[in-house]
């Protein structure tokens, strides 16, 4: 059977990846000019460029799902639910790719709307295709998926993941220290708005966590993206601030590795490995958001010392770091990016009573709806000092080029930060589905209740194996800033749609604040805005794609 369903999800893929170059030419046919892409008629025609980007990443995401399923199936691995998740996975997506992709809520990209050529919309729906979306997203199959996966809240087996044995020993040890000490904890510190106590980052220390990717020379445990995703996912399920405390870590690190000094890197990378001291990431101003070219933050040479004037905003964990990696203009007569620099700016780290104790530097706490745990913050500076020597690289001018090396690894932490997201909501709604009685049986019988369970397994599932595809490439020191783009915009979306239909399978009560979905909820809809919101993360992967 297996042989059959793999021949038809090739023939599938096939007609797919027809179908996106045809796209891809009629699009270039309406956005390029004098054989550049023309900036003016991206914006113009923005709908159309970031739908051929959902387009792609649908591909991309079949491609490497049914990539999982072989490799299980080699291994003799691949089992009635593994085989149903890419039943189910390809049936539904071709249905969309034919009939309509859900960019946001209210956003349906067709292939017309791309002016794709209706014989080359009418040569996609092969007998292969139609078969598929026939024979796929069925109630039955949803319904046997729901079965397969109703007794796995303790294992937290939703199919094979295609793991070796060493990532999951990493899984399990994660998981449990998830489940034990941060699930119990999680909405409390959620609901009085509370800092992750600094035991949780003690203990996170001492496992590994902030130096997971550091080389061993520098104090590191020198493992790869893939471990980082596997650790990241596991405990943004218990809670996305502590997922999320990692991320600080893992930009700091990425910055110093790639364009420090060997001074820099030996002085500073052993102590964000320890634990010792706590980065925070602060890039961005008000008015300005993604468009980084335009900070206005100023940093001057004044013998031994640079002075930070300015003001930056959203930025997260600010009061408890020891040091920030800080983008300021160095050269304002350079414009854009080409006068920027990074600084590893030093702080005295805060308390309740006094956030920012240091001179130069004050702050103010931004209230949020979810993300809590860390807390947001905006920041002024004024003639805030930062020792010379503590300029990145040494050198001025770099610090957009040097940021610009970390795109690809946050954008693939931030995929695997959603699909704990997402993990923790279907787990959630799984449970109380099962739990709640009504009509003299569980909710989880009826068809609308297990049918949002399972496309959840299987979506989570999808987007899980494409990013493990972007970590892989990372790990190979090949170019994956396409493959980690496209990775956070689906785990985005995927994350949201999950918290959403679990607490639509919680009623009433998902509502109450006394459930943890309602967190749950509000933490999946920062996933879509930060680290690139979905538009700016679809334009992106337009141009590379269309370029």
């Amino acid at each position: 059977m297996s042989g059959l369903l793999f021949t038809q999800c090739d023939a599938a893929l096939a007609a797919a990846g027809t179908l996106v170059e045809a796209a891809r030419k009629a699009l270039r046919a309406h956005l390029v000019k004098d054989g550049r892409l023309d900036r003016k008629l991206m914006q113009q025609y923005q709908f159309e460029a970031h739908g051929f980007s959902w387009l792609a990443t649908y591909v991309e995401t079949l491609r490497e799902t049914l990539n999982w399923a072989r490799t299980l199936d080699r291994d003799g691995k691949f089992g009635e639910l593994e085989e149903l998740i890419l039943r189910v996975g390809f049936g539904e997506y071709l249905a969309q790719i034919m009939g309509g992709i859900p960019m946001s809520q209210g956003e349906i990209i067709r292939p017309r709307d791309m002016w794709v050529p209706e014989d080359k919309i009418a040569a996609f729906a092969t007998t292969e295709v139609q078969t598929l979306i026939r024979e796929g997203n069925t109630a039955a199959n949803r319904e046997k998926i729901a079965r397969l996966v109703e007794h796995s809240l303790d294992s937290g087996a939703f199919g094979n993941l295609g793991l070796d044995d060493m990532y999951e020993m990493i899984r399990d040890q994660f998981r449990r220290f998830a489940n034990e000490e941060v699930m119990p904890h999680a909405h409390h510190w959620h609901e009085k708005d509370d800092y992750i106590p600094m035991e949780i980052i003690e203990k996170m220390s001492e496992m590994g966590v902030f130096g997971l990717t550091i080389p061993e020379e520098y104090g590191g445990s020198g493992l790869g993206k893939t471990s980082m995703c596997i650790v990241s996912e596991e405990l943004s399920r218990g809670y996305i601030g502590v997922g999320s405390l990692g991320t600080r870590s893992e930009i700091a690190a990425e910055l110093i590795m790639g364009g420090g000094t060997e001074d820099q890197k030996k002085y500073w990378l052993p102590k964000i490995a320890t634990g010792e001291i706590l980065p925070t990431a602060v890039f961005t101003e008000p008015n300005t958001g993604s468009d980084l070219g335009s900070l206005k933050t100023r940093a001057v040479r004044d013998g031994d010392v640079y002075k930070i004037t300015g003001n930056k905003t959203w930025i997260t964990h600010a009061a408890r770091a020891d040091v920030m990696t800080l983008l300021a203009r160095t050269n304002p007569n350079e414009p854009g990016y080409k006068g920027l620099s990074m600084f590893l700016a030093e702080k005295q780290r805060g308390t309740d009573e006094t956030p920012f104790p240091s001179e130069g530097m004050t702050g103010g706490e931004i209230e949020v709806l979810g993300y809590r745990g860390m807390k947001e913050f905006e920041l002024g500076f004024d003639n805030f000092e930062v020792k010379a020597e503590n300029l990145l690289g040494g050198e001025e001018g770099k610090g957009f080029k040097q940021l610009m090396t970390t795109f690809e690894s946050a954008r693939i932490q931030t995929a695997a930060r959603a699909l704990g997201v997402a993990q923790n909501a279907l787990e959630l709604g799984l449970r109380y589905a099962l739990e709640r009685i009504q009509f003299g049986q569980p909710i989880f019988n009826f068809p609308r209740v297990h049918g949002k369970i399972a496309l959840a397994v299987v979506e989570i599932m999808m987007t899980r194996q494409l990013t493990y595809h972007a970590a892989r490439q990372k790990d190979e020191d090949k170019r994956c800033d396409l493959e980690a783009g496209m990775a956070k915009l689906l785990g985005a979306r995927v994350a949201w749609s999950t918290a959403d239909n679990a607490l639509q399978i919680h009623g009433g009560n998902g509502y109450a604040l006394e459930y943890p979905i309602s967190r749950v909820l509000c933490d999946a809809r920062i996933l879509n805005i930060f680290e690139g919101a979905a538009e700016i993360q679809a334009d992106v992967i337009a141009r590379r794609l269309l370029g």
